[in-house]
């Protein structure tokens, strides 16, 4: 599943630099997915877009947001639900130029 933002958000900006797939926006700035853009998922804090999270599956052993999070408010988004294997198809479509290496406990959090 896409990892969330919850409402005790403080708008600090620190998870949005610490993702690798750019699924992270402020508040009220619209978002690009395949060319066209979107309006903001919210208007009032922090937002991650759940057709680009990956939840770090490829890159980290865990959310970097979640990592990051002074607040603990990036969580697990229960409405979007995806395996290892989806999240993995995801991560290689939106970075097509990167190799990725076969799944590791360094690399996914499924792996731990």
């Amino acid at each position: 599943m896409s990892t969330k933002i919850t409402e005790e958000c403080i708008n600090c900006g620190a998870c949005e630099p610490e993702c690798p797939n750019t699924a992270i926006y402020s508040g009220g700035t619209q978002y690009e997915l395949g060319g066209k853009t979107f309006d903001a998922l919210s208007n009032d804090f922090y937002y991650i877009v759940p057709e680009k999270c990956t939840e770090c599956v490829g890159h980290f052993d865990q959310e970097q947001c979640a990592a990051v999070c002074p607040v603990d408010c990036c969580v697990p988004n229960p409405d979007h639900t995806e395996t290892e294997d989806q999240l993995l198809a995801k991560a290689k479509k939106i970075h097509p130029e990167k190799a990725f290496a076969e799944l590791s406990a360094a690399t996914s959090r499924f792996r731990k």
